[in-house]
């Protein structure tokens, strides 16, 4: 029998720092995560040193995926959310690859999710125009052309009535005004009919937390475009990580 096919990715997020091996062959976690609490304040050089922290414990060798929750383009941080500002216009490769012996590809979160939904989930064998969107503490995106990446899309911030999409319909914002699943099911309405406006999809995903109780509002949604629930779930940034490194795909 052949060997499976492993890799490493750390999914890093603004309050926590999450890693473990991935079985490529299938897209699922190879064996326990393990969660580091995200430090505070959220430096270049304090990530690095839990990112460390957490390769070390894996004893891996090979390259490592990392995401982000910024936009990166040669290997820069162009923007930060919920990590600290001096993320911004850093070398994120170098920054983090200064905890690590190891070779690595960085990557938007979304993105890494995305990556994992396309090949292993939700949007597998799924041809045209597929687009992830993740609600959660704002609004992920990620653009799909024929299995291919468009990378670094930021469609949760775009205008709904003069509020950015993700103020207007994260998840986040549910829980902070109370919402019910219909208000608020009514709010991503408003902002998947502007979405649909600027580009016609063969197929939405949406992930993040409340894709595990898609049942409760995608029902509630009137929309142009087939949407599903993300299968992956909490797992998908680090398989999309460990998938990037594996095929020198960061940005």
């Amino acid at each position: 029998m052949a060997a499976k096919k492993l890799g490493l990715g750390v999914d890093i997020g603004g309050s926590g720092i999450k890693g473990a091996v991935v079985d490529l062959d299938v897209g699922v976690l190879a064996g326990d995560r393990l969660r580091i609490d995200t430090p505070r304040p959220a430096t270049p050089d304090a990530v690095a040193k839990v990112v460390g922290r957490l390769v070390a414990h894996f004893d891996w060798t090979g390259e490592v995926g990392l995401t982000l929750p910024a936009v990166i383009t040669g290997g820069i941080a162009r923007t930060s959310a919920n990590i600290d500002p001096s993320w911004i216009g850093a070398d994120a490769r170098r920054a983090l690859g200064q905890q690590i012996p190891n070779p690595v590809e960085v990557l938007n979160d979304a993105d890494a999710a995305g990556l994992a939904e396309v090949r292993y989930g939700a949007a597998r064998d799924v041809a045209g125009v597929v687009l992830l969107l993740t609600f959660g503490t704002g609004i992920g995106s990620a653009l799909f052309v024929d299995n291919r990446l468009v990378p670094n899309t930021e469609l949760g911030h775009i205008d709904v009535g003069g509020t950015d999409g993700e103020d207007l319909a994260a998840a986040a914002v549910r829980e902070r005004e109370g919402l019910t699943w219909a208000q608020w099911a009514a709010r991503v309405e408003q902002y998947l009919e502007r979405v649909e406006r600027f580009l016609w999809p063969d197929l939405i995903v949406v992930g993040g937390g409340v894709s595990k109780r898609a049942a409760k509002w995608l029902p509630l949604i009137r929309h142009r475009t087939p949407i599903v629930p993300a299968q992956l779930q909490n797992a998908a940034g680090i398989v999309g990580a460990a998938l990037a490194a594996a095929e020198n795909r960061g940005y």
